[in-house]
C-alpha cells in the first residue's frame, strides 16, 4: 500500500490521473480540467439505498460523493456537485473517519462516486483506514474515463467496479462529455477492471466482488446501446452485470441539444433491453416498463428479459 500511495501522488506532479492528462502540478495547487485540488473534496456521505440491489443490499451502500468531475456531460443529473463545485473540502484523514462511519453503521461496502480525480487520496485514506479496521468491499463507482497507470495502482485494492458505459460512438461523445476519444479509452479500461475483478460475486444477495457495468440509455440511441452490449458479451463475458438505466431527463445543458431534450420514451428502452438479449447478456437489471410511462424513478428487477 505504501508503494502504491506513492506512486498514485506522483501520477499527481503532472497529473495523468485520467486520460485527459492535463500535466497540471495539483501537488502545487495547479488545477486542470476536473478543477479539483489537492484535498480531496466530498459533497455528502451516507447509507445509500438507491443502488443496485446487491450493492444496497439491506443496509445501504456506504456513498461519498466527490466533488468535480473529469467528464462534462451536458446532461448530468448532479451537475451541481460534478461541475458547479458543490462539496467541502476535507483532510486524508477525515476521508478515512468517513469510511470507518460507513462502516460502524452497517453498511455493506464503501462506495466511492466519482472517484477517479481523487484517487491517490481516496487510497491513503483506505490505508488509513484499514490500519484502524476497515474491513468493507470498496466500490469503484466511476465514469469510466479511466486511464491504465490509474487502474494498475488500484489492481489489488478495489473489490467492485461500477464503471459507466455512456457512448459507442465518438461523436456523441464529444458533443454531450467533450471526450472525443471515449469510447476507445472505456473499452480498454472496462476490460482491465474485467481482468481485476471478474464476474460479479454475490453472497446473500450482496455484491462482494467483481464488475457492474451502467449503462444510461438516451433519446435517440445516441449511446449506441447495441454495440455496447455486443462489446460487453464478446470482449468481457454473457455472464457480466449490466443495469441498463431509464430514468435519463433533459436537465442542465441539455436544452440546448433539441435532440436530447426530452425523456426516452418506452420504445426506445425496450429496443435497448432486446439489444441486450440479442448480444447474450442475461445478468443484471432493468426497470419496470410502467415507471417510464409515469415518468418516475424506476423500480429495479434483476431480469433482463421483458416482463
Amino acid at each position: 500500500m505504501d508503494d502504491k500511495v506513492k506512486r498514485a501522488y506522483e501520477l499527481m506532479e503532472s497529473c495523468s490521473l485520467c486520460p485527459r492528462k492535463c500535466g497540471v502540478n495539483r501537488i502545487k495547487g495547479q488545477i486542470g480540467f476536473c478543477k479539483a485540488g489537492l484535498l480531496p473534496m466530498v459533497s455528502s456521505f451516507h447509507a445509500h439505498f438507491g443502488e443496485e440491489p446487491p450493492i444496497s443490499g439491506c443496509s445501504g451502500s456506504g456513498t461519498i460523493f466527490f466533488t468535480h468531475c473529469s467528464l462534462r456531460c451536458v446532461f448530468c443529473q448532479n451537475y451541481p456537485i460534478s461541475q458547479l463545485g458543490q462539496g467541502k473540502e476535507v483532510s486524508v484523514e477525515e476521508l478515512a473517519g468517513f469510511m470507518l462511519k460507513l462502516q460502524a453503521e452497517g453498511c455493506h461496502n464503501i462506495n466511492f462516486v466519482t472517484p477517479t480525480h481523487y484517487m491517490p487520496q481516496i487510497l491513503e485514506a483506505v490505508f488509513i483506514a484499514r490500519k484502524k479496521g476497515l474491513k468493507l468491499p470498496l466500490v469503484y463507482n466511476c465514469g469510466g474515463y479511466e486511464s491504465m497507470e490509474a487502474l494498475d495502482i488500484l489492481d489489488g485494492i478495489i473489490d467492485i467496479y461500477m464503471p459507466d458505459m455512456k457512448y459507442s460512438d465518438n461523436v456523441p461523445a464529444k458533443k454531450y462529455s467533450n471526450t472525443p476519444d471515449y469510447f476507445d479509452i472505456n473499452k480498454i479500461a472496462v476490460k482491465e477492471m474485467y481482468r481485476q475483478a471478474g464476474d460479479l460475486k454475490i453472497e446473500k444477495g450482496v455484491a462482494k466482488k467483481g464488475i457492474l457495468i451502467r449503462h444510461l440509455v438516451l433519446p435517440e440511441n445516441l449511446a449506441g446501446s447495441q454495440k455496447i452490449f455486443e462489446f460487453i458479451a464478446n470482449e468481457l463475458s454473457s455472464d457480466t452485470y449490466v443495469n441498463i438505466m431509464a430514468q435519463y431527463y433533459s436537465c442542465h445543458l441539455a436544452n440546448q441539444f433539441p435532440e436530447i431534450d426530452r425523456r426516452i420514451d418506452a420504445k426506445e428502452y425496450m429496443d435497448a433491453i432486446r439489444s441486450a438479449e440479442k448480444a447474450g447478456l442475461k445478468n443484471g437489471f432493468r426497470q419496470v416498463m410502467s415507471t417510464i410511462k409515469r415518468k418516475c424513478i424506476p423500480e429495479w428487477t434483476d431480469n433482463l428479459k421483458e416482463s
